[in-house]
């Protein structure tokens, strides 16, 4: 099944099938309650929600793989609630973000425009390929980011000698407080016609995968513009408000949305990130890098492992 089911008859099935099969090691065994699965992701999305702030994932992208691979829940619902979970967490960090400058709205808008306007098309794509494909494609994709973070020489501070003719005319430049090193960082970006076209790929591959494109907003904003990491990682969750929002309503459109998913996910996901925004503040930037390291390696080997039915 490559396509999502009718409303009535999936949250029939879900309801029925799930917990029979949760209980299912022993034939004696009992089944266990229906309310055990909107627990149980209420508690990973609380945890995700910290961990994916301080990533700058937007949750979409470990959300995705983990619970794909964990829960009985067929990947066209996973993807739908997948951005809802990057939504709901870009909406409640940032404007703690944008407060702590550690995201940038002269940044986020003009990429954020490019990358929605191209998820839509992504979404569309996403809903008419088969599901083990799409959940492979996803295990690559994700890996191959790890790889480029780790031959990444420099990317705390990365050195911006003079911004370029497009992000002087963009006003895109700025200054946070960095704690490690108690002092002000001032950054602008260069390459940004470069970064603008790698985020139509963006937009295609988030709406394809619904995961929210934090993993590649990242790695873009940092190692390709020159932007500092904790900039980086701040203005990818801000920006999300806007991405996901164009992907998200054909999902919705599709019928791709179960509540019994999407609503405890959401909520997980909106209070862990209140908590991650104060842990990214105080968090160095080494610390950072290598929390999207184990987590986008993580997330990459369980998706492909699924798609390859392993």
């Amino acid at each position: 099944m490559t396509r999502p089911i009718g409303f009535g008859s999936c949250a029939l099935s879900v309801l029925v099938w799930a917990p029979s099969a949760w209980g299912a090691e022993g034939a004696g065994s009992p089944p266990v309650a229906w309310w055990v699965w909107p627990s149980a992701l209420f508690v990973v999305t609380f945890l995700l929600g910290i961990v994916a702030v301080v990533a700058g994932l937007g949750g979409g992208t470990v959300y995705v793989p983990i619970v794909s691979g964990f829960f009985p829940f067929h990947l066209d619902f996973v993807r739908g609630a997948g951005l809802l979970v990057a939504l709901a967490g870009a909406l409640a960090a940032g404007p703690d973000l944008l407060e702590r400058r550690l995201a940038d709205f002269r940044l986020a808008l003009p990429v954020a425009l490019v990358a929605s306007a191209f998820a839509v098309v992504g979404a569309l794509a996403g809903l008419a390929l088969p599901t083990r494909l799409v959940q492979t494609g996803l295990g690559v994709i994700i890996i191959g980011i790890v790889v480029a973070l780790l031959i990444a020489r420099r990317s705390d501070f990365p050195r911006v000698t003079h911004a370029d003719r497009l992000a002087r005319a963009l006003g895109i430049s700025g200054a946070y407080h960095e704690p490690s090193l108690d002092a002000d960082v001032a950054w602008t970006v260069h390459r940004t016609w470069r970064g603008l076209l790698l985020f139509v790929l963006i937009g295609l591959l988030a709406g394809m995968f619904g995961i929210g494109a934090g993993w590649a907003n990242v790695a873009v904003l940092n190692l390709v513009m020159g932007a500092p990491l904790k900039v980086a990682v701040g203005t990818s969750i801000f920006l999300l408000s806007i991405t996901d929002t164009s992907a998200a309503w054909v999902y919705l459109n599709q019928g791709a949305m179960l509540p019994m998913v999407a609503v405890p996910s959401v909520v997980g996901m909106m209070l862990g990130s209140r908590v991650g925004v104060r842990v990214l503040e105080r968090a160095r930037p080494r610390t950072v890098r290598w929390a999207i390291i184990v987590l986008l390696l993580f997330a990459g080997v369980r998706a492909f492992l699924k798609g390859l039915g392993v």
